[in-house]
């Protein structure tokens, strides 16, 4: 009985954990990675398609991304894609390989960044004490309803708090390396 709430509220942590990374990911850096363009989507044949699924991303050096879409019909659109994505990307067409430029980071948009990536941050916090709470009430409830003595509940909740300790780590963690990535210059 406790260890189906141990493992939901565990299930749900490593979800927060993997929300953050996704949202980690969308976090422009100054060099180039692939990652950045996960949230790209291009009309391919009236279906809205993830980019890496219609061409072939590859990092040309440090700062440069290579696209090369499978079809060639596909250039401007992935074109179109890009420049509407939110990530204050230009991109060039030479042929039929597109060519992202990431642009370097100024100190206030390093600063920036950091912000959002904090705040991103602090979202996980939340989702994993969100599944904390969750947690302690239904072990309470079970207390409640004598399924559980008390001295089974509080040691419950104190695995509970463990758990929730492990997990806020790994997000600060998380948030630490991406920190220190932001600032490399």
């Amino acid at each position: 009985m406790l260890n189906d709430i141990y493992n939901g509220a565990e299930q749900h942590m490593k979800k927060a954990i993997d929300a953050l990374d996704n949202a980690f990911k969308r976090i422009r850096t100054g060099r180039a990675n692939p990652d950045i363009l996960d949230s790209v989507y291009v009309n391919y044949y009236g279906s809205d398609t993830p980019l890496a699924q219609v061409a072939n991303i590859s990092v040309e050096d440090g700062r440069t991304l290579s696209i090369k879409p499978w079809e060639k019909p596909m250039v401007p659109e992935v074109e179109k894609a890009i420049l509407k994505s939110d990530l204050g990307l230009n991109p060039a067409t030479s042929g039929d390989t597109i060519r992202v430029a990431m642009p370097a980071l100024t100190e206030e948009t390093r600063k920036d960044m950091q912000k959002v990536a904090r705040a991103e941050a602090e979202k996980g916090r939340v989702s994993i004490r969100n599944a904390r709470r969750d947690a302690i009430s239904d072990i309470k409830e079970l207390v409640k309803e004598k399924e559980l003595s008390e001295d089974e509940g509080r040691k419950g909740e104190e695995q509970v708090q463990k758990l929730t300790d492990k997990w806020i780590g790994v997000v600060d963690q998380h948030l630490a390396e991406k920190e220190a990535d932001l600032m490399k210059v």
